[in-house]
């Protein structure tokens, strides 16, 4: 947190608190490149767990027990977000208009995923099957197609499948699977079990949609767990080697917004760098000190805490008033000076997203918070590096002693603005940023805030 203006921000009207440095809790991430985390796991029901969740909460994609050919190809082309209408040339010879994989398999057709002719969108999904469509929708095609003899055999050794010789297999197909086996698209823990002609399972399919999402970086983005030893290193390369974020179409509506007082803060993040977490294990934690977030991480593993761990940029907005004298600006920290004489002043900082090894975990964060990070005197002891008096962090979904908050969020490309306010209210500011710009699109939803957060937004001090 800014402390030189921290006491002065107190003077803000709180309708419509957000997270701001105004407020308190704004901010960029330094980030680093993110990475997209591996969807292999050892054992085949937990992955196929972790990534059916994943697939419902992210693109709302529910595998049945048994999936069809067809189901597979819709779930391929949601993933890759293809699909919708399709006007061009049939390519499927057994493949209608009015069949539900319809759109989808030319979609996946024109990205050279599947191949013209018959489909059999009815049949059930084989194994092998599900691999080579997989392999070609995680763009690794060109890959398996180098691959001579010599490496295909004992890739597909893995699998207890000799080769060549075997009349189930091109060499196609049999460099697709052993590019799939050498890559890991096809997770190690179904080696022993996979069968040519086999039909897949609902696991099986899930485990193969999380590799193809890893593989083109969709899938949760990470860098690192709380227990790595590097998690540390990490965690300064990716606060120190970003900037503050700034998109002028949509900071033109929100800073418009500040100026009528319709909001008193925003902040500006990069959907690219979003974690992709489980909502039901993650939490979100706001901060400005860099010391702080490696404090925290320590804290978390001498408590026994493990998680994933995401840093998200985001910067702040917020105005900063004439009266508080000229401010002083800094790489992380900028002012326009508006039309009455105050500033919207800028600010990085970062939110830290957490994906917790279990639901205790996930609990557990907020007794430790209270204990070693939250603020209770002006001369308080025990505590990390600048903790608040109202430390920010949120639940997407509901959690006991959390109070619920409302956001308003304006998309512009991969970046959104984001106001966070009391629940009552939220319709107001829709409305009012929707007469700033008619054809904004403001997505509105509830969220689990701490309850001294909460009680900020209510106006009090502690």
């Amino acid at each position: 947190m800014h402390r030189s203006v921290n006491k002065k921000k107190r003077l803000f009207p709180l309708a419509a608190v957000s997270l701001s440095a105004a407020l308190l809790y704004s901010g960029l991430y330094g980030g680093t490149a993110v990475r997209a985390e591996a969807a292999t796991a050892p054992a085949a029901s937990s992955s196929a767990n972790a990534n059916k969740a994943f697939l419902q909460n992210q693109y709302k994609i529910e595998l049945p027990a048994a999936p069809t050919k067809g189901e597979f190809i819709q779930d391929v082309a949601k993933a890759l977000k293809l699909g919708g209408t399709f006007a061009g040339e049939n390519r499927f010879n057994d493949l209608k208009p009015e069949d539900p994989a319809y759109a989808a398999a030319q979609a996946l057709a024109e990205k050279g995923v599947l191949s013209g002719g018959t489909l059999q969108v009815a049949a059930p999904l084989t194994e092998d099957a599900a691999v080579y469509i997989a392999l070609k929708a995680a763009d690794l095609k060109e890959l398996a197609y180098t691959y001579p003899e010599a490496k295909i055999k004992p890739a597909l050794r893995k699998l207890g499948i000799d080769y060549p010789g075997n009349p189930k297999l091109s060499q196609q197909a049999a460099q697709e699977l052993a590019a799939a086996v050498d890559t890991g698209l096809l997770p190690a823990a179904w080696h022993s079990s996979f069968g040519l002609g086999d039909a897949a399972s609902g696991d099986f399919a899930a485990d193969l949609l999380g590799s193809v999402l890893s593989f083109k970086g969709a899938y949760k983005h990470t860098i690192g767990s709380v227990a790595d030893a590097d998690i540390f290193a990490k965690l300064y390369q990716a606060y120190q080697t970003q900037d503050l974020i700034q998109v002028k179409e949509l900071q033109a509506v929100v800073d418009e917004a500040l100026k009528q007082n319709l909001i008193t803060g925003y902040n500006l993040k990069d959907s690219r760098f979003s974690a992709n977490f489980d909502p039901k294990l993650s939490l979100t934690y706001g901060h400005d000190d860099i010391t702080h977030a490696v404090q925290l991480i320590g804290l978390l593993r001498s408590e026994g805490l493990n998680a994933k761990v995401q840093l998200e940029p985001k910067t702040s907005a917020f105005v900063y008033l004439k009266e508080w004298g000229e401010p002083k600006q800094t790489d992380s920290y900028k002012v326009v000076q508006i039309e009455n004489g105050n500033y919207i002043a800028y600010a990085k900082e970062y939110d830290i997203a957490f994906e917790f090894d279990a639901a205790e975990q996930k609990a557990k964060f907020q007794d430790v918070i209270s204990q070693y990070a939250k603020k209770n005197s002006e001369d308080a002891k025990g505590l990390i590096a600048s903790s608040w008096w109202q430390p920010l962090y949120y639940s997407l979904t509901p959690i006991d002693a959390y109070k619920e908050i409302s956001n308003n969020k304006l998309t512009e490309g991969h970046y959104y603005a984001q106001t966070f306010s009391l629940s009552d209210k939220t319709a107001e500011i829709a409305s009012g940023l929707q007469k700033i710009r008619p054809d904004a699109k403001v997505e509105s939803y509830r969220f689990w805030v701490d309850e001294p957060f909460y009680n900020y937004l209510l106006g009090g001090y502690k």
